[in-house]
Formats: structure tokens, C-alpha cells, sequence
């Protein structure tokens, strides 16, 4: 029975360095929204749930958890993607470039910096 080679497809994927370094970013995300979301006053077991983070991610960024639906369509989560970056890097006193660089580029990077950094999170 051939299935187009989706199996090996997958097989490629989650298997090897690919597989390795993938994991090893989304933990070093989930790690930095973790800390993220205890300094916003959020439990951070949250950060881990795949969709219950993005929810809590747009909560914290001041906008309501209602938004994060937009991240299911294909151009809007893009657009979405940088208007939460440029929000929580405001929350937590950052510039436009930190928040562009290193919320919306390099997460993996601004989130450890906004968990374990220096920087506190306000509200208003």
C-alpha cells in the first residue's frame, strides 16, 4: 500500500537532529514563557499547553484571549504574531527593536531574556 511517502515524511521529521533540535527549542520556549507568566501573575504550567499558552500570551499582552483564534488563520496570525510581540515587549518596558529581534523572530531567545531578566511586568 503506498501512502506517497508520508510516512517517510514523518519518519525524516521526528527522527534525527531534526527532531532533536526542535525539541530543544520548543523547550527553551516553553522554559522562558514559563517564567514569562509567573512574572504577569499567571500560573506557568500554562506555558506548556500547545493553544492555552497563545490564549495567556495575548491575556498578558493586553489584549483579550479571544484574539488568539486569529493565530488559526493563515496571513492574520502573522500580523498577530508582531502586534502581540511589540505589546508584551511594551508590558515589559522593551523597545520596538527587542521586540521585533527577539519576541517575534527569535523567541526562543526574548523570552528567556524577558523570564530572566531584570525587566517587570506592568499592567497599564
Amino acid at each position: 500500500m503506498d501512502n506517497n511517502g508520508i510516512a517517510d515524511l514523518y519518519a525524516s521529521i521526528f527522527s534525527g537532529t531534526t527532531g532533536l533540535i526542535a525539541l530543544v527549542f520548543y523547550i527553551l520556549v516553553a522554559i522562558g514563557l514559563w517564567k514569562v507568566f509567573t512574572k504577569a501573575g499567571y500560573p506557568g504550567i500554562l506555558a506548556i499547553i500547545p493553544i492555552v499558552n497563545l490564549v495567556f500570551l495575548v491575556k498578558i499582552a493586553g489584549m483579550s484571549g479571544w484574539f488568539a483564534l486569529l493565530y488559526l488563520i493563515p496571513v492574520a496570525n502573522l500580523i498577530l504574531a508582531i502586534i502581540v510581540a511589540f505589546k508584551l515587549g511594551e508590558r515589559f518596558n522593551k523597545g520596538g527593536l527587542f521586540s521585533f529581534f527577539l519576541l517575534f523572530l527569535f523567541p526562543y531567545i526574548g523570552y528567556l531574556i524577558l523570564g530572566f531578566g531584570d525587566s517587570r511586568y506592568s499592567k497599564a
